[in-house]
C-alpha cells in the first residue's frame, strides 16, 4: 500500500493481516480526501485521529498532506507497532504522532488535551461499533467545532441516529462498491 499525496506521497507502508484487517484501499483513500478537501478541508496545522487505526493509513495519509498531529488508536499489537514502524520509516517527527495499542472504547473514555479537526473511524466489519464509538467520541469531546468525522463502513449501515450525533450534519453517505462512506461535520 502507497501513500497518494503530499510529502510522503508514494512511501510503501507495510502492513498485516487478520480477522476484521482491511486496509482502504487505494481507490477508496482517493475519494475519501477528495471529498474531504472539495469541502474545504485546511491541512495546515490540522490535528487529526484514527480510531481502529489498522495500517494507520487515513491518518498517515493527512500528515502527508500537512497535518500537523496524528493520534493512531489500534487494538491489535502487531498493527500498532507497525503504525509506529512506518511512521519511523517515513521519517515523521515523534512530536507529530501517538499510537495507543489499546482498545478504543478505554481511550475514548477521557477527553483528548485538545480535540480533533478530522476524525476517521473504520470499525472492524460485522461488530456494529460505529455507533456507540460515534457517541463515545462525541460526548467525552474529541471532536472540534466545526471538525470532521468520516467513517468507513460496510455497505449495509446506515448512518447512526443518537443524542451526540445531533450536532452533526450529515454531508456524504456513498457507496463505494461494498464500503459506504459516511462523513459529518459538527
Amino acid at each position: 500500500m502507497r501513500l497518494i499525496s503530499g510529502k510522503y506521497g508514494g512511501r510503501v507502508l507495510k502492513t498485516t493481516s487478520g480477522p476484521g484487517y482491511r486496509p482502504a484501499t487505494s481507490k477508496v483513500r482517493q475519494a475519501v480526501f477528495s471529498m474531504l478537501e472539495s469541502r474545504g478541508i485546511d491541512w495546515d496545522g490540522l490535528r487529526a485521529a484514527d480510531m481502529f487505526a489498522g495500517s494507520g493509513s487515513l491518518a498517515l495519509e493527512a500528515l502527508s498532506r500537512g497535518a500537523a498531529y496524528a493520534c493512531f488508536v489500534e487494538k491489535n499489537a502487531k498493527a500498532a507497532s507497525l503504525i509506529k514502524t512506518n511512521l519511523k520509516d517515513i521519517g515523521v517527527d515523534g512530536s507529530e504522532y501517538k499510537v495507543y495499542s489499546a482498545d478504543l472504547f478505554k481511550v475514548l473514555l477521557r477527553p483528548p488535551p485538545k480535540p480533533f479537526d478530522l476524525i476517521f473511524i473504520d470499525p472492524p466489519y460485522r461488530f456494529d461499533l460505529l455507533p456507540k464509538a460515534l457517541d463515545c467520541a462525541l460526548k467525552n469531546g474529541w471532536l472540534a467545532e466545526g471538525g470532521f468525522l468520516l467513517a468507513e463502513v460496510e455497505e449495509q449501515v446506515e448512518p447512526p441516529q443518537s443524542e451526540f450525533t445531533k450536532d452533526l450534519t450529515l454531508l456524504v453517505n456513498k457507496l463505494y462498491g461494498q464500503t459506504r462512506i459516511l462523513l459529518w461535520q459538527k
